[in-house]
């Protein structure tokens, strides 16, 4: 991962230091900008189902994959249905700085 899009990405999701859309309106005009948002909007979501996931009792599994790109499968199993997502090893950890989302993995792992 670009390492631009990367700090985007964690500035986007940090709490106590957002980084305003509006007021940066000309660094998310550019394609790296529109990557970070999207792949923002990605992770945030996933956090979502893997919290709701875990509150309903339901199950979250994490597998390597070999191929393509060495990408990482995580499948939640939600009582309402499922969640296939693939993500790429830098994706899996800013995932992983979302707070709650550290545990759900672990606690998924350990199944």
């Amino acid at each position: 991962m670009d390492p631009f899009v990367r700090r985007l990405i964690q500035r986007l999701q940090d709490a106590r230091q957002p980084l305003s859309r509006n007021r940066h309106f000309h660094t998310f005009d550019t394609p790296e900008g529109k990557l970070a948002l999207k792949t923002a909007r990605r992770l945030k979501s996933l956090q979502r189902d893997l919290l709701a996931c875990q509150e309903e009792g339901g199950f979250a599994q994490v597998q390597q994959r070999e191929k393509p790109e060495d990408r990482i499968e995580l499948r939640i199993q939600r009582a309402r249905g499922s969640r296939t997502s693939f993500l790429s090893r830098a994706e899996l950890e800013l995932l992983s700085q979302l707070p709650g989302v550290r545990e759900a993995l672990a606690r998924a792992e350990s199944r």
